[in-house]
Parts: C-alpha cells; structure tokens; sequence
C-alpha cells in the first residue's frame, strides 16, 4: 500500500457529514477545516445543502472534480453500495472509519468489502479506524474532537497502530510530553 497518496491529498470527500455537530462525520470534517487543510474538501449528505460553510453533495458521483481521497463514516449497511460509487468515481483511497465488521463477528459483510475494494483496485485504511492525522499537509481526518484530543505539533515521528483506543491514548500522552508527530495511521481491521 502506498501511503503516500493519503498523505499528499489535495482533495478530500468526506462522505457521511452530518449537521449535528457530535456526529462522527461531522467532527471529521469539522478537524479538516480546523486544521488548516488546504486542499479541496467537499461533504456528502444526500438530506443537506450546506454544513460548515460548503456546498454539500448527494454523493461523491455528483462532485465533478477528482477525489484523492474519500473518509467515510457511513453505517456499515450502505458500505458496499458507496464503495462501489467510489469505485466507479475512480478514488483509490478511501479511509473507512465505518465500524460493523470483522470485529463483532460480521465477517460475511467484511469479505464482500474486502471484494469490493479489489474490484475497484481501491487502497483502504480500515474499516473499523479511528482515521489519519498528517503534519505537513494539515489533514486531520481523527473521529476524535480536537477538544477531546489535542493534535501534536509537526515534527518527525511516524506511527502506525491497529488499535484506535491505543493509538489515540499514545498521542494524547505525546503531546502531554512535547513529542512532535509528522503522521498517524489507525489502521483497524487491516483489509487492504
């Protein structure tokens, strides 16, 4: 996996955004603006025209510009349909922070997305992933708040973890300590 077109996104879908500002998509997209991403971004909500001051989109096949990257946080039921949407989109990375899967037994809908995604020749981080933080870049694609979790500073540390819980606790202890971080993977349940 080249994770270096994560990394150099210079546009990101969120697809998923919601209005209520708790919601996992929302605050996902909320961390991209307030982290000072500087690419295009463009939210997915078929039931919304606007969150947070941009145009939102019914889905990613009606954005006519091309897409880096897609972050979604969907229900796990409408996974395979909006894979297959990206797929047609031609995105080939996506973060899934869409939980659902392998990891409470639903080891049927995980291999269908694991198909999907090769069909498509898609990269994923995920499903079941707490999202990509990059220093350089400024994408922040944390389902954590920034009011719950402050980000590191830019520096040089890399670091990869399965675990979203461990990962983030493991940042929140390395900003307590001043350490710098140029990126963060939560990968999760590792299909690709």
């Amino acid at each position: 996996m080249d994770l270096s077109r994560f990394f150099n996104a210079k546009s990101i879908a969120v697809i998923g955004v919601s209005r209520e500002s708790e919601k996992i998509g929302h605050v996902i997209f909320k961390n991209l603006i307030d982290s000072g991403y500087k690419g295009k971004l463009f939210p997915v909500n078929p039931k919304a025209h606007e969150i947070l001051g941009h145009h939102c989109y019914d889905s990613v096949k009606s954005i006519k510009e091309r897409i880096d990257v897609a972050v979604i946080a969907i229900p796990a039921k409408i996974i395979l349909k909006t894979i297959g949407e990206c797929g047609k989109k031609k995105i080939k990375n996506v973060v899934i922070i869409t939980a659902g899967f392998g990891e409470i037994g639903n080891k049927k809908l995980e291999k269908e997305l694991k198909q999907k995604l090769e069909k498509y020749k898609i990269q994923a981080i995920g499903p079941n992933c707490l999202g990509i933080l990059e220093t350089k870049h400024n994408i922040d694609s944390l389902f954590l708040p920034r009011y719950r979790m402050q980000r590191p500073k830019k520096g040089n540390i890399s670091f990869v973890s399965q675990s979203g819980a461990v990962g983030s606790a493991i940042l929140d202890h390395a900003v307590k300590q001043g350490l710098r971080f140029a990126k963060f993977v939560s990968y999760g349940n590792a299909l690709i």
